[in-house]
């Protein structure tokens, strides 16, 4: 009720507004009384522990990174992402989906161990296996960047208590192989999209053939709480909310179309997050990591 979220918040007036194709920079220099730009303000002041977008991504990262600068040894930030998969959690974690287009060895080493830390102190998955994303398994596929990032991440396993499971495929994002799924922003970011529109399509088509005749309709009514548990399984939005890792802080970055199933899930997650303690016990984790 609104009554309730008025006893429980502050409302903190903001003229601006940070545009969705509005670049970083011009975002910095003309959002400093948006909402964006507040939230972060808090967050780094302490007056709030979790800060939530769905806004602009570049312009949100820009910002975070100027208000709650990078952890200690973090060369870029990431943000790591949800993905419906098949096993028994319901979702894979995937990093980096968009903070940075650029990656090299040391950039996706750094991502598989936020994530790993991200798995075992969000999760509670106490010794993730984690792969990298590539174009074949075969060990000679790949960039260059990739042959040294693999070695690297490999030769940390131990260390870190983790388990690297090596290449991994696009179909494998979704499957079991791995806990966590490692690339760079460009990449990862196609690939979000892409299974969005994978999943809205399926949906969609589902939709369309029980609607056929009357006998599909009446099997969709007979089937219709094995279709609402596919339904969840699929649909992103109910893992929505990318968290930005490397950072002095949370932000939770929600897709920007996002209705109000994927904003609530996003929040969730903020929730979840700070029950844990996540942010301390995360930011402590990161020195070291260069």
């Amino acid at each position: 009720k609104r009554s309730d979220l008025n006893a429980i918040s502050t409302v903190v007036d903001c003229k601006n507004t940070v545009e969705m194709d509005e670049k970083p920079s011009a975002a910095i220099r003309n959002g400093k009384e948006s909402s964006m730009w507040s939230a972060l303000e808090e967050l780094a002041k302490g007056n709030a522990n979790i800060a939530f977008s769905c806004g602009n991504t570049g312009a949100l990262m820009a910002m975070a990174m100027l208000q709650l600068r990078k952890a200690p040894g973090i060369n870029r930030p990431a943000i790591a992402v949800l993905w419906p998969a098949k096993n028994s959690r319901g979702f894979n974690i995937v990093l980096d989906a968009g903070a940075d287009i650029k990656a090299d060895s040391d950039d996706l080493l750094q991502y598989a161990l936020m994530g790993v830390a991200y798995a075992r102190d969000g999760f509670d998955i106490q010794r993730p296996k984690v792969g990298l994303l590539n174009v074949g398994t075969e060990i000679h596929k790949g960039r260059t960047e990739l042959h040294a990032a693999s070695l690297s991440i490999s030769e940390k396993q131990e260390d870190n208590n983790f388990e690297y499971v090596g290449y991994l495929e696009g179909s494998d994002i979704p499957s079991a192989k791995a806990d966590i799924i490692v690339t760079d922003g460009f990449t990862g970011n196609v690939a979000l999209k892409t299974g969005e529109g994978t999943a809205s399509l399926i949906r969609d088509f589902l939709k369309e053939s029980l609607n056929q005749s009357i006998a599909s309709k009446l099997g969709a009514i007979l089937s219709v709480s094995s279709l609402k548990q596919l339904n969840k399984k699929i649909d992103p939005r109910n893992v929505n909310g990318g968290i930005f890792l490397g950072l002095n802080g949370i932000v939770i970055k929600s897709h920007g179309s996002a209705d109000s199933i994927g904003v609530a899930a996003a929040i969730n997650l903020a929730h979840q997050l700070e029950m844990l303690g996540f942010s301390q016990k995360l930011t402590s984790k990161f020195n070291g990591y260069s």
